[in-house]
């Protein structure tokens, strides 16, 4: 890729697509009056309540609350980042992406991310071609040797890699290519060879089944037992999982997915009908990994060994999964028996015994505390206020919400000690906004301003009857002015053709949650009527604001305060001067 992709072209894009068809290619749509209907793909529902405008190019449902544009739809339904959406989207309308140029000499073929797919693609083949050689017949041995099938062997694409040093260069690959790629091992004199050799591979795809990367076990007692690819511009070990490709094939919202420590593991699982497994990439489990699986899932099951380097695992997994948790999520911990790896447990209890242990491992927020606390004599001050220490920091991690004002009870209830500032102040303070934009509360106004900001949103072209209407934002006092007046301003400087334009103008901003809300919110007006409310709710705002200052003039009178002179002509004139 040689640059960033332009904002008008997303936006022309936006405009280029009918959002009808993109979603109907995907959810069947259909016609209810002005909009069209379908079960919600986000939630299960029997009853439609998922409605898509094609004037406004926006969806929304009614029953989970998700609304969106084009883009937001395909980052949602096929579990896309938001660059990929717009390839695909780009893809729909048939268009090539256009970028940003950038000097030639920052150029690297390493940027060039759709060619290191595909090269990456072939050398899988040919490890998958090899898997099939004389010399591959050793790789066979060994999958056979642990259960695997043919039929999985092909699901996950395993190959192998000749134990030579230049196989992937005699077999005529480009020798820059492998190197962008990772697949090549350059030495200081100009010499290079391969990564992998005489190892079981297995590819590393991403969410689009593009191959990024490589693991490699070897066959014997040799050292390093598991190899990875490198870091390259298309793989980073620490935002992947192997096997989460797979898994959404199966299925794109499982009811639960379990993290493993290894390729083997997702491997023999799937061998034995558990495909909702996937492995860290030889690193330990990260947030980018857990917020990535919360895309999928409610329910998250980290699996470990029961030994030291197990607990440890576990315990780094616990921290890291701390400022993923908000409502509706779960993580469990499940520790293995003694001896015991996910393939050796599965064969010895079967599927349903592993899923019954998968069923009885221990919360969360039940080990957070065992772990914790557990060495610790909570008879005792000493040991009741080490716990407060210890678990505070890490609580306080968690977002604002039910779960974390109920760790913070829990931490009281084994303290002892009332916590109230911690929980519920410490959960207003996160709540609270790091910008100066004001939630729409409710105040005197409102509802009033909710109307206008949802028709202005729904319908961008009425911001030219505000000019028309006169009125003198600086008199106006309620929550939600200020973005407004921010809306105002990016429909007078973006001019979008369509309310799903203006959306994306929103996209990772401070308003973006209160704006998707508005976008989303119901106004039960008829169709063609959005005018005359749009100025009813203007006019209504500015007599309201009028009135609440007479109010505030006559309250300061009250006080025994006296009034200024232009004060005393506004109370004169009504509240105008």
């Amino acid at each position: 890729m040689s640059g960033r992709i332009p904002r008008q072209f997303i936006d022309d894009l936006l405009v280029r697509v009918d959002i009808v068809d993109l979603i109907d290619s995907h959810v069947p749509l259909k016609k209810s009056g002005s909009n069209f209907v379908a079960r919600c793909p986000f939630h299960a529902e029997k009853t439609p309540s998922f409605s898509v405008n094609r004037n406004r190019q926006i969806y929304h449902c009614f029953g989970c609350g998700v609304s969106g544009n084009a883009i937001s739809f395909l980052m949602a339904f096929s579990h896309l980042d938001f660059v990929e959406a717009v390839e695909d989207l780009a893809a729909f309308v048939g268009v090539e992406v256009i970028r940003e140029s950038i000097d030639k000499a920052d150029y690297s073929l390493k940027q060039d991310v759709s060619r290191l797919c595909a090269v990456l693609e072939e050398v899988s083949a040919f490890y998958v071609e090899q898997l099939r050689s004389q010399e591959g017949r050793r790789a066979w041995q060994y999958l056979s040797s642990r259960g695997v099938s043919a039929e999985i062997a092909k699901t996950f694409a395993l190959g192998y890699a000749p134990n030579n040093w230049d196989a992937l260069l005699a077999a005529r690959f480009d020798r820059m290519e492998l190197a962008a790629a990772g697949m090549l091992v350059e030495k200081s004199d100009g010499k290079a060879y391969d990564r992998f050799r005489g190892r079981l591979m297995f590819p590393i795809r991403d969410k689009r089944k593009r191959v990024i990367g490589f693991g490699g076990r070897v066959l014997d007692d040799s050292l390093p037992k598991y190899l990875n690819s490198p870091e390259t511009s298309v793989f980073s070990k620490s935002r992947e999982l192997y096997g989460l490709y797979e898994l959404l094939e199966k299925t794109s919202k499982p009811a639960q997915i379990l993290i493993a420590e290894g390729y083997m593991d997702v491997i023999s699982l799937a061998q034995f009908g558990m495909s909702n497994a996937v492995a860290a990439l030889g690193t330990a489990t990260s947030k980018a990994h857990i917020d990535l699986l919360f895309r999928f899932t409610s329910e998250l099951v980290f699996c470990f060994d029961g030994d030291n380097a197990g607990l440890q695992a576990a315990w780094k997994a616990t921290e890291a999964a701390l400022p993923c948790l908000r409502d509706g999520r779960q993580i469990k911990i499940m520790l293995l028996p003694h001896g015991h790896d996910p393939d050796s447990l599965i064969r010895d209890e079967g599927l349903s015994g592993f899923r019954e242990r998968m069923e009885q491992a221990i919360l969360l927020s039940d080990y957070f505390f065992q772990h914790v606390g557990g060495q610790l004599n909570l008879s005792a001050v000493e040991g009741r206020s080490q716990l407060l220490s210890k678990a505070k920091p890490y609580l306080e991690k968690i977002p604002a919400g039910f779960f974390r004002e109920m760790m913070f009870e829990k931490l009281q209830t084994k303290s002892g000690i009332n916590l109230q500032n911690f929980a519920g102040n410490a959960t207003k303070l996160h709540s609270k906004r790091s910008s100066n934009v004001k939630p729409l509360e409710r105040t005197t106004g409102s509802n009033l301003m909710r109307t206008v900001l949802s028709l202005l949103l729904q319908y961008p072209h009425l911001a030219g009857q505000v000019e028309l209407q006169g009125l003198n934002f600086a008199e106006m006092d309620f929550a939600g002015m200020d973005l407004l007046e921010d809306v105002l301003q990016v429909i007078k400087t973006i001019k979008p053709e369509n309310s799903a334009v203006l959306l994306e103008s929103y996209r990772d901003s401070p308003h973006e949650k209160v704006v998707n809300a508005l976008f989303g919110r119901a106004l039960n007006i008829v169709d063609g009527s959005e005018e005359n409310v749009f100025c009813d709710a203007l006019n209504q705002l500015a007599k309201q604001s009028m009135e609440n200052r007479m109010k505030a003039l006559i309250d300061k009178v009250s006080r025994g305060e006296p009034l200024s002179v232009e004060e005393i002509m506004e109370f004169k004139t009504g509240g105008k001067l």
